[in-house]
């Protein structure tokens, strides 16, 4: 569970589409050498439609761009849209590819769901933001609400130097990026910034359980407020317990979870929790104004956390997800402030005595929800657990050319 704190980071919280995307298509259009990212989702729509003419632009230009989407999440992309992207020079990923079965998607387990970018190896953005217009407001009452940030400084050099790793299974020997950001690089040189902050990962290999661990160091360190924000909440047993055991020596935890699910089964789960919680003095919110799929917290002002993974069985014991740590008084208070405002404005605080009455179903329900949660790490172990690959899409000759001249540039050194 090792992680490397750095300091003299520069972090902006990006809230929403609105301000996410924007300045991922801005920094995408600017880039000079290259461009990284990973994502669970991209849609054939607006959004993905500029996301693809962005990296088509840049590719165009003699940046190198790599993308890697998963291969549930973004199933239903057609042969067209990557096309386009190869044939400009985009290195376009996929993340363990399944055929459909009677119409169904067969890689339900091990997603990759991270979501980063890094652009010139100077700029990097973390969050739980995927590349689809239902993360804008203008999308309607199942718009989504989310977070991501943007980093500059030293932490950008942890995050190229693991999504250098993460492809170098599909990279031919010479395309190392690496060796390229150690050559010219400069962001473990920068400081522009004073927030001391972590890259934290989650994977089926030597990090199975460092995202959850690093909620419950924080959870456990707290004296005087914990606010989580988690879109699919349903955590296991020991979290539980150290929330409850946070409220009950005086800590004000308050969660805010899905009032208006996307997926209403996760939110019957979640209330199969309530009792547990609420009778331990934990204050549960349900944000109502639309789909909360942030994934975000604060611990006493100082501590807090965004990036890619839900506090429920398939991002803490199955998925690939990636969260940054931060201790930082100035972006912690920010990100408060904005989940203060989601309280204050559009949640429901849930009270014991306005809870569903009691019915011997729904008692059986919470007997069987929470031996589960307390058996589930171990369970996990038993599903397909089968190394799930990385399959690029083939690109064109032109588009493999132009590549290829890229690459060779990176490896030499050229601007």
């Amino acid at each position: 569970m090792n992680i490397n704190w750095t300091s003299g980071n520069a972090l902006e919280l990006l809230e929403n589409g609105e301000a996410f995307f924007p300045a991922a298509f801005e920094a995408i259009r600017k880039a000079e050498r290259s461009v990284v990212l990973e994502t669970f989702i991209i849609f054939e729509d607006k959004v993905g439609r500029e996301l693809q003419q962005a990296v088509i632009d840049a590719a165009r230009r003699g940046v190198r761009v790599e993308i890697t989407v998963d291969g549930y999440g973004s199933a239903d992309l057609s042969a067209g849209f990557i096309e386009a992207m190869t044939a400009a020079g985009v290195v376009f990923h996929m993340f363990d590819p399944q055929p459909r079965r009677l119409g169904m998607r067969t890689n339900l387990f091990r997603r990759m769901h991270r979501k980063i970018i890094v652009v010139d190896g100077v700029l990097a953005f973390i969050g739980g933001i995927n590349f689809s217009a239902d993360h804008l407001a203008d999308f309607g009452p199942t718009a989504k609400q989310d977070y991501a940030m943007a980093i500059r400084g030293p932490l950008v050099d942890d995050i190229a130097r693991f999504e250098a790793e993460a492809l170098a299974p599909v990279r031919q020997p010479r395309l190392s990026w690496l060796r390229f950001r150690r050559k010219r690089g400069s962001g473990a040189q920068q400081a522009p910034g004073d927030s001391a902050a972590a890259l934290v990962l989650r994977d089926n290999d030597a990090h199975t359980s460092d995202i959850e661990q690093h909620y419950r160091i924080g959870i456990r360190a707290a004296r005087h407020d914990i606010t989580i924000a988690n879109a699919y909440f349903f955590p296991g047993y020991r979290f539980l317990r150290d929330l409850r055991h946070a409220a009950k020596r005086g800590v004000r935890v308050r969660l805010i979870l899905q009032g208006e699910p996307d997926m209403p089964a996760a939110r019957f789960v979640a209330t199969m929790l309530y009792d547990y919680l609420l009778s331990a003095g934990v204050q549960i919110y349900e944000y109502c104004e639309r789909p909360l799929h942030g994934k975000v917290a604060t611990v006493d002002g100082t501590w807090s956390t965004v990036g890619s993974s839900n506090l429920d069985p398939l991002s803490l014991a199955l998925n690939l997800e990636a969260n940054v740590v931060v201790h930082d008084k100035k972006f912690t208070a920010e990100l408060q402030q904005r989940l203060e405002a989601l309280i204050e404005d559009h949640c429901q605080l849930m009270e014991r005595q306005t809870r569903p009455r009691r019915k011997i179903q729904r008692v059986l329900v919470g007997v069987f929800v929470f031996h589960f949660l307390r058996r589930f790490p171990s369970w996990a172990g038993w599903l397909p657990a089968r190394k799930p690959q990385l399959t690029s899409a083939p690109m064109p000759a032109e588009g493999l050319s132009a590549a290829k001249e890229h690459s060779d540039e990176a490896c030499e050194g050229k601007p």
